[in-house]
């Protein structure tokens, strides 16, 4: 072994992405590549009636308007938002209605620009409450997960619980905001569809179109050389790849279609507003006797989505008695999909405040709260844990913290006009992980080529996978190739659910470890082309484990709140994890930092308005979509314990992707909670909001002169 796998090596990219050679999807500068830019609907609900495309066409350099009359027609797609230009059914405001193609970005925008479009608009309902009549519960969440769990009586155990919490928070809606958005560019030649896309998984990409231009998949090339971020709205194809294929087959000419930011919250997903009842009910030890999660989501009326947020609260701690439900209503407003830790972001900051609340109605520390409620097995499924140490992260964060120190008393630190609080939540993700397929390549050279179809979204997984082959071959690390983000290459599933590194490392590891053995019995020079090695996961990696498999963590957060002015402000934030072995300390490192950010953003800035008379949403780009930034946190750590678990993949490792938002949130909010003795149960916790808080407290703490 060369140790390779847990050094901090450096992101083998990142020079490229530094000096501008990183191509990523509209940077493929084909001959003859045109440019386009859609025109969105106007109107929530309703039919396209006329498209004038006069104007548009007039405008220099403007080639073509494809609306619904002309496009080129498809098969209809299991994904009904991606169904474009297909009909004149508007489902909900900003739907795609047309899309102008042009020489140039300028004449495509300014032939959007000059569409006029008219619609027979139909009444619309945007507007989610809990006691909405068009409420249902569902079959089934995200996930598979079944909409409702039940164990013992909850109702009952909670009315005779000797301490108990009955609360409701709100979580709005938020968006991904990659900072590359999405985008596409498409070229047909002899029959074949080349696309270079801005995806999380370009397999999904070209299966997706191949249903929908009635073509083999083998006609298809999909590349993602290099994606700025997707956090789960590119985990499956948009619509900017299907206008692009549409718009190159329609003109003869390869053809970009890069979506405007203002645009993506209405056509790429975002995470669905989720109104959250918990249900705590303990006995005087502070054991939970009784556990109830309500969730209530929207959905559009044209695709189901159903945020899985009451889950979590199936895995976290044992309570003899428990509920968990999903209600869902179908609205006019643009289909909700996957977001950075889907139904664990909210979930668990709903759960986590709740049991803060129950810890200040115990008077116990909250710490103490979640260890005595540590479960023996999975309290689901009654499965063992493959490995939980939560007690340890909540420990070894505790030591870092200083939490030993703290005054459990809210409002009593103060600094002038400043008052200074603490708070801990704890953290979980599932571990996923799918079946893969690699190839490793022995040169006669001495070096090795490493070949998969995984996507490097800015994790680096392209050099953790060329340290893990590196181990399993038990060379250096530099002699390492690894080329990935191709359908070209040996298949492998999409990066999302923080199962990229877990599934695709796996076929690297199986195939480098084969390679090595057929080298140790080779005799004399390698052939020209060198030795191959292929490996597949299937029935392997996806095989059902007897075990409970997730990662978990604890979130520290310390925070000021300005009294004057209603102001948030982050001073420190600590998350522990248990994440499995680190296969590199840098790029994970790197990882929860970036998912801790997120959370603060969660918590402090990131929430969007739908405005129920226009069913639109008013944050809509980042003027007025606060995502945090260097200045937002003074400090932020990010470590873990070591863990060995040996029911996961070859390397041990766990997925580290999303765990760092999952408990940010609520260790902000309850920190929050801490500095001034007010409750805030709706994010964000904007100045106007904690200022109203504040002012509308019956017995302020934060009103006393400091002694």
């Amino acid at each position: 072994m060369t140790g390779s796998v847990g050094a901090p090596a450096e992101r083998r990219e990142g020079l490229e992405k530094v000096d501008g050679s990183a191509r990523y999807a509209a940077e493929f500068h084909l001959p003859g590549r045109a440019q386009a830019w859609p025109v969105p609907a106007s109107v929530a609900r309703g039919r396209v009636t006329g498209v004038d495309t006069g104007a548009a066409l007039a405008v220099p350099g403007v080639l073509c308007v494809l609306t619904h009359e002309n496009a080129p027609r498809l098969t209809e797609p299991d994904d009904p938002t991606l169904a474009v230009l297909q009909s004149p059914r508007v489902p909900h405001r900003g739907w795609f209605v047309a899309l102008v193609v042009a020489e140039t970005l300028e004449a495509a925008r300014a032939g959007a620009a000059a569409v006029r479009v008219t619609y027979d608009a139909e009444e619309h309902d945007a507007a989610l409450t809990v006691s909405h009549p068009g409420v249902y519960v569902p079959e089934e969440a995200n996930g598979g997960h079944p909409a409702v769990r039940e164990q013992g009586d909850a109702d009952g155990a909670f009315d005779s619980s000797a301490h108990r919490v009955d609360v409701a928070y709100r979580v709005p809606p938020l968006h991904n905001h990659p900072m590359e958005p999405h985008t596409s560019t498409a070229r047909w030649e002899d029959g074949r569809l080349t696309v270079h896309t801005s995806s999380q998984g370009t397999g999904a990409v070209r299966a997706v179109l191949a249903g929908l231009f009635g073509l083999p998949e083998e006609r298809i090339a999909v590349t993602a050389e290099h994606v700025g971020g997707g956090f789960g709205s590119k985990g499956t194809p948009r619509p900017d790849v299907v206008l692009a294929a549409m718009a190159a087959r329609h003109t003869g000419r390869p053809v970009t279609v890069a979506l405007p930011r203002r645009y993506l919250p209405a056509v790429v997903g975002h995470r669905a507003p989720t109104l959250h009842r918990l249900r705590l009910g303990a006995d005087a030890d502070g054991r939970l006797t009784s556990l109830v999660h309500e969730v209530t989501t929207h959905t559009s009326r044209i695709k189901e989505f159903v945020e899985q947020a009451a889950v979590p609260a199936r895995v976290m701690y044992a309570a003899p008695h428990s509920r968990t439900v999903h209600r869902v209503a179908a609205l006019d407003v643009p289909s909700p999909s996957w977001m950075r830790a889907p139904g664990e972001a909210p979930g668990m900051y709903a759960l986590e405040s709740a049991m803060d609340e129950l810890a200040s109605e115990l008077g116990l520390d909250p710490i103490e709260l979640r260890v005595r409620n540590e479960p023996d097995v999975e309290p689901d499924s009654g499965r063992p844990f493959s490995s939980r140490h939560l007690i340890e992260c909540l420990r070894e964060g505790s030591r870092r913290f200083g939490w030993d120190g703290r005054d459990p008393r809210p409002g009593t630190r103060r600094d002038g006009p400043l008052l200074l609080g603490t708070g801990v939540a704890a953290a979980t993700y599932p571990v996923m992980v799918g079946p893969s397929t690699a190839e490793a390549r022995a040169l006669p050279d001495g070096t090795f080529l490493v070949r998969i179809n995984a996507t490097d979204i800015g994790t680096g997984a392209r050099t953790v996978l060329a340290q893990v082959g590196a181990d399993a071959l038990g060379v250096p690390l530099e002699r390492v190739r690894i080329e990935v983000g191709s359908t070209e290459l040996p298949s492998a599933p999409l990066a999302g659910g923080s199962s990229g590194t877990a599934s695709w490392g796996w076929a690297v590891h199986d195939a480098c470890a084969r390679l090595a053995v057929r080298l140790a019995e080779h005799a004399g020079p390698l052939p020209g082309q060198g030795l191959d090695v292929r490996a597949d996961t299937e029935g392997v990696a996806d095989a059902e484990s007897d075990f409970a498999r997730h990662a978990f963590g604890a979130h520290f957060a310390e925070v000021t709140v300005d009294t004057v002015t209603g102001e948030v402000r982050v001073g420190r934030l600590l998350g522990v994890y248990a994440a499995g072995r680190i296969l590199n300390a840098r790029t994970a490192r790197s990882q929860f930092v970036g998912g801790m950010t997120m959370g603060l953003g969660m918590a402090l800035t990131e929430g969007s308005t739908m405005d129920a008379a226009f069913g639109d949403f008013t944050e809509s780009d980042l003027a007025s979509y606060h995502v945090p930034v260097h200045a937002d946190v003074a400090e932020i750590e990010a470590h873990w314990v070591d863990e060995e678990d040996s029911h996961l993949n070859p390397m041990g490792s766990k997925g580290i992707g999303e765990i760092g938002i999952v408990g940010t949130a609520a260790a902000i909010g309850n920190a929050v909670h801490h500095a001034t003795g007010v409750r805030f149960r709706e994010l964000p916790l904007t100045p106007d909001r904690v200022l109203t808080g504040l002012l509308d407290s019956p017995s302020p703490a934060w009103g006393r002169s400091p002694e």
